[in-house]
Order: structure tokens, then C-alpha cells, then sequence
């Protein structure tokens, strides 16, 4: 549970209501993200007990508890980290993210993010859209996915990348590829994985599969690189990009990631299977096997295609070294 700060009451008059929806009428100057986020984080009691379910229905005269917590240093502050820059100017920043790196500040990460080395090395030139904890980003990867990230400098570029990342490039020259190391081979070798998103109801944390009707949309193609005896080297391009997207697709056809705790938990008796050298290369990788090889986009001023590539990090190359010796 978060901190406390604020106690605001309040009583349920319409009956039927789902809780954050009975929230939002309750407390308007609160968002509805915000107040599903309290409810998740155990801040709202419904007649003396802790609820957690967003989507539970209210009955009328329900006696409802929001405990908000104090506010925060919303202002991420400078810091010093070595930054791989793949290409700068005036408008944008393309950064080679290691391993490890959280994007922009958040619960638990407060500091020694990628924005705040952006704004130590930047200073005042990032793009506002973002707000406050995530000035200039445009796009994420998770934190132990490694690879290609554009940043902008302004606003302008802001909405000019923006805009291609929501067409997901379609009319235009966006470009996302990613390697990725799968239990098993896909079948057929080449691909499209098309299946709806959203986050899983049992738990928070994680996206799940669903219908149509419930996630948004989201397509990945695949390709197989390489086949290794318990393994394989997959190419994805991302015709949309929903969180977790590659990870949870290929799990749910049966390949999730090699190192994937998350969607691939099921599968960790299969690394006792590999050879000595391999399963100390997975080991020593400690995170899903997940690189963004490619990065193309047009420029939001010029309108000049840029493509950038980046090779796979070491930890992922000796992983790959390794499995190609088990042959």
C-alpha cells in the first residue's frame, strides 16, 4: 500500500456502478487511470474492507474511503549516465538503451532512468509533451529488453514521431524490428501473429490474450532466424505496438522467450535441457532474450528517412555463441 496522505469519504448514490466509474463521480478531480491505479495499490476501502477490483460493481449506499497519498517530486533530476547515441540533432536523440535501463521514472524506479540522463545531457531541449516524468519519449521498451529508442527534442518532433508510431507504419516509413531467442521453432517458419491485448484481470502486472470485443488490436510479424536444438533466433517487425507485444504473442504460440520469467515461467525445466556452455550463457543473461535491431522512422522536420541499426549486445551474442557451439 502506498503512503498516506489525504482521507476523502464519500457515498455511492447511483447503484450498479462500476467502482472506478463510482470513483470518478465521487472525487472528479481525480482521473479515472489515476483512481484505478489507488484501487489496485489497495488506497480504497468499500465499507470498512480493502477492494482491489476496478471493475466490482457499487451498490447504492456503499460508504467508499480513498486514501491518497501525498504528492511527490513530480520533477525527474539530471544525472550522469553513459549514454550509446546512435545519432542526434536539434530534434531528436536515438539511443542504444542497455539492458537494465528503465525508460522514465515510475513506482520504484524514482531515479537513474534513461530520462534522467536525458535531461543531464540534454538539458532543457526535451520535448514537454510527455509531461514531467517523461519528457521527449515517444515510444518505450521495457527495462530488460535492450536495443534502438527515439527521444524527441521539441514538441514538433514530438508530434511528428508520435504520429507515425500511432500509424504504426502504415502510410509511412516507421520501422521496428526486433531479435528475439524462443523456446522452440515456430511453425510455420514465417509469419503473422494477430491477437488482441489488454491487461491480464488476475494480474496487474501482466498483459494477457483476449478477445476482440475486450483488448486492443495487435499484430506482430515473425520470422525464423536460426534454429539451435532446444531454441531459436527469431526476427519480429511490429505493425502495432502494445505493451509486452512480442513477449506475450509468442507465448501464447507456445515460444515465449528464453529468460522470460514473466511469460515464459513454464518453460525454465526446458534450460536444464541445454548443453553446459548454453544454460551458463542463459544464466549470465538473467533477463528475456530481447534486442530492438531496427529503428527507422522519418524525420519530423526534413522528412528524410532515417534507419539506424544496432548489433546484439554481448550478453545476448554470447548467448547466441553458445547455443550455435550445442549443435
Amino acid at each position: 500500500m502506498e503512503t498516506h496522505g489525504e482521507e476523502r469519504v464519500g457515498i455511492v448514490e447511483d447503484g450498479g456502478l462500476r467502482l472506478d466509474r463510482a470513483l470518478v463521480v465521487l472525487f472528479p478531480d481525480l482521473s479515472r487511470a489515476r483512481l484505478q491505479d489507488l484501487v489496485r495499490a489497495g488506497q480504497v476501502t468499500r465499507d470498512g474492507g480493502v477492494v482491489r477490483d476496478p471493475s466490482l460493481k457499487i451498490a447504492a449506499g456503499t460508504r467508499i474511503v480513498l486514501d491518497l497519498p501525498p504528492p511527490s517530486d513530480p520533477v525527474p533530476e539530471a544525472e550522469a549516465v553513459d549514454l550509446v547515441i546512435a545519432y542526434e540533432d536539434d530534434d531528436l536523440i536515438v539511443v542504444d538503451k542497455p539492458a537494465g535501463l528503465v525508460v522514465h521514472p515510475a513506482p520504484g524506479h524514482s531515479g537513474g532512468t534513461l530520462v534522467n540522463a536525458l535531461i543531464a545531457h540534454c538539458g532543457a531541449s526535451l520535448s514537454g509533451v510527455g509531461g514531467v516524468r517523461r519528457p521527449g519519449i515517444v515510444h518505450r521498451l521495457d527495462k530488460d529488453t535492450s536495443g534502438l529508442i527515439v527521444v524527441a527534442k521539441n514538441d514538433k518532433a514530438h508530434h511528428g514521431l508520435a504520429a507515425q508510431f500511432a500509424d504504426h507504419g502504415r502510410t509511412g516509413p516507421l520501422e521496428r524490428a526486433y531479435q528475439a531467442f524462443v523456446w522452440g521453432t515456430p511453425h510455420p517458419a514465417m509469419g503473422t501473429i494477430r491477437a488482441s491485448l489488454a491487461r491480464s484481470r488476475h494480474n496487474r502486472e501482466k498483459i494477457a490474450v483476449v478477445s476482440d470485443e475486450v483488448g486492443r488490436d495487435a499484430i506482430t510479424h515473425y520470422a525464423v532466424i536460426q534454429r539451435y536444438a532446444e531454441a531459436s533466433l527469431v526476427r519480429c517487425k511490429l505493425e502495432t505496438g502494445r505493451t509486452h507485444q512480442i513477449r506475450v504473442h509468442l507465448s501464447h504460440r507456445g515460444h515465449p522467450l528464453l529468460g522470460d520469467g514473466v511469460y515464459g515461467a513454464a518453460f525454465r525445466t526446458k534450460a536444464a535441457r541445454l548443453p553446459d556452455e548454453a544454460k551458463a550463457a542463459l544464466t549470465a543473461l538473467g533477463r528475456q532474450a530481447l534486442h530492438a535491431e531496427l529503428l527507422g522512422f522519418a524525420h519530423p522536420r526534413t522528412g528524410e528517412t532515417l534507419r539506424f541499426e544496432s548489433a546484439l549486445p554481448p550478453d545476448m551474442a554470447a548467448l547466441k555463441a553458445a547455443l550455435i557451439t550445442s549443435l
